[in-house]
């Protein structure tokens, strides 16, 4: 290994360490199933937001979307814009009212157990159908998380691919395993404020190199203009209606996101909402913003241009080129600290679904506290062997992957959570029918293609979700009076949580 490989590995060493501190004082604050799913319901505003963030954008943001840039142009500003807007929106709807209908009905844990105590679902299936539709979309957003891991490690260290994911997935896995939901949020606030210094400093310093930031744009209109159009591809073709739909409609997927709209049920005061949309909003505007720039500025700093299946390490490559191996350590353990503050938040929330949702629903319902915790430990170790399983190809597109998870969750819960917090009537069978209708229309809409079928799956799973939820509750004879004063319990129950 070489003197600079060794700079970098022990930048890497430091990091983990500092995690790993970390996990181990969440483990000592976690004593139950409530501490290790929701931290206790205890998360400050700044906590909130960072973690929530940081936990939403994952590696895609260093990897995946620079990369999109880098061969798009200004075509990503569409992404990036539905994304900063879907954020704010998620934070004004979503929030308050979710950490209020949560905790008043009956101090649900996940969004399963929140469906079945929100719409009286004694028989179990709008639970389990939930369940099965997080796990299995979590286990392919888990295997971004991983397949981004892996070429990070094989880049920097010139390890093989599967040793690389193996050494990605191994630190994911422990101090998520061992700390729990205040483990993976506390390190979310590091890995949150890494990840915002390395974007902003990789994109200023390639463009101060390049003589400014006008004299890079000028350029880059000198190699290939179209990389500078909003609605051109970067051959020339146009965009068109679909394109640019599809590429703003990432802002959808918010609604339905576990591992975000926990962050919402875990925050302790609806009091904090407000400063912590503030500091989410900002955070996520420059992110997404450095990670644009970094790829465009990519096609003005790397003289040989990346191929195809190369273009998502434009992010590592320009960290090689413009930093001594000190600061480039840290460049990069910002990429590792993206990759692992989703990933653990996916393994959290898949496994907090398989223990509360499965296991103590369907076969342990006498389990104590201390058996539920180890068997979510349990569970995080498993579901990760899955992931890995499914990363194990490196030829995989982590924005092919992490698009087609996003969607699924848009689509199957996003409508079903907006709608059992404002429409009073809505009804089991509607919201059975929504996840099932949204869920499944992502599921078959993505193996066609040509026309209509290219627009981004998560608009017909959207929107046919929203028409099932509605035929679904015309005819479901549900007790609707029942259903109504339970929702006028909810919101008159929000003062004790804070003011709305």
């Amino acid at each position: 290994m070489s003197h600079e490989d060794l700079e970098i590995a022990s930048t890497f060493g430091a990091y983990f360490a500092l995690v790993l501190v970390i996990g181990w004082y969440a483990f000592r604050r976690t004593a139950n199933l409530s501490d290790f799913i929701l931290g206790g319901r205890q998360l400050g505003s700044g906590t909130a937001a960072l973690s929530a963030s940081a936990s939403d954008m994952s590696g895609w943001l260093l990897l995946g979307l620079p990369g999109f840039a880098y061969a798009a142009g200004l075509e990503s500003l569409w992404l990036a814009g539905g994304l900063l807007l879907g954020t704010w929106i998620n934070w004004r709807l979503l929030a308050k009212r979710l950490r209020i209908f949560s905790e008043v009905y009956g101090d649900a844990l996940t969004l399963p157990e929140y469906f079945a105590n929100r719409f009286g679902d004694d028989s179990g299936w709008l639970r389990g159908i939930s369940a099965f539709f997080i796990l299995f979309f979590f286990l392919i957003y888990t295997g971004s998380g991983l397949v981004a891991g892996g070429k990070l490690f094989e880049s920097v260290f010139g390890l093989p691919y599967i040793w690389a994911v193996s050494a990605g997935a191994f630190a994911i896995l422990l101090y998520t395993a061992v700390g729990g939901f205040l483990a993976v949020s506390w390190t979310d606030v590091l890995q949150g404020l890494l990840m915002a210094a390395a974007l902003v400093a990789v994109p200023a310093i390639a463009f101060y190199d390049e003589g400014g930031f006008g004299s890079g744009l000028a350029r880059i209109e000198a190699i290939n203009p179209n990389l500078l159009g909003l609605f051109t591809a970067s051959d020339g073709s146009a965009l068109g209606f679909i394109g640019t739909l599809s590429l703003m409609a990432w802002g959808l997927g918010y609604f339905g996101q576990p591992h975000i709209l926990a962050r919402f049920q875990a925050i302790r005061s609806i009091d904090d909402v407000g400063r912590a949309r503030l500091i989410a909003v900002s955070w996520v505007a420059i992110t997404l913003t450095g990670a644009v720039l970094a790829g465009i500025a990519g096609t003005l700093v790397l003289e040989t241009p990346l191929e195809t299946e190369d273009r998502e390490k434009v992010f590592i490559e320009l960290v090689n080129l413009l930093f001594d191996p000190a600061i480039a350590g840290i460049c990069l353990a910002a990429i590792l600290a993206a990759i692992m503050s989703t990933a653990d938040s996916q393994l959290l929330v898949s496994s907090s679904t398989f223990t509360e949702d499965l296991y103590r629903t369907l076969l342990r319902r006498e389990a104590g506290p201390r058996e539920l915790v180890a068997v979510g430990r349990g569970s995080v170790v498993v579901l990760a062997g899955v992931a890995f399983l499914m990363a194990l190809d490196p030829e995989t597109m982590i924005l092919d992957l992490v698009g087609y998870a996003w969607a699924g969750f848009g689509a199957a819960f996003g409508p079903v959570i907006i709608l059992s917090l404002y429409w009073p009537r809505m009804t089991r069978r509607g919201a059975i029918a929504g996840v099932l209708a949204g869920g499944i229309t992502v599921v078959v809409w993505k193996q066609l293609e040509g026309g209509l079928f290219d627009l981004y799956e998560i608009v017909p799973g959207f929107i046919l979700s929203l028409v099932a939820i509605w035929i679904g509750c015309l005819t479901d004879p549900a007790p609707r009076a029942g259903l109504e004063a339970g929702f006028k319990r909810a919101l008159e129950g929000r003062t004790a949580i804070g003011k709305a």
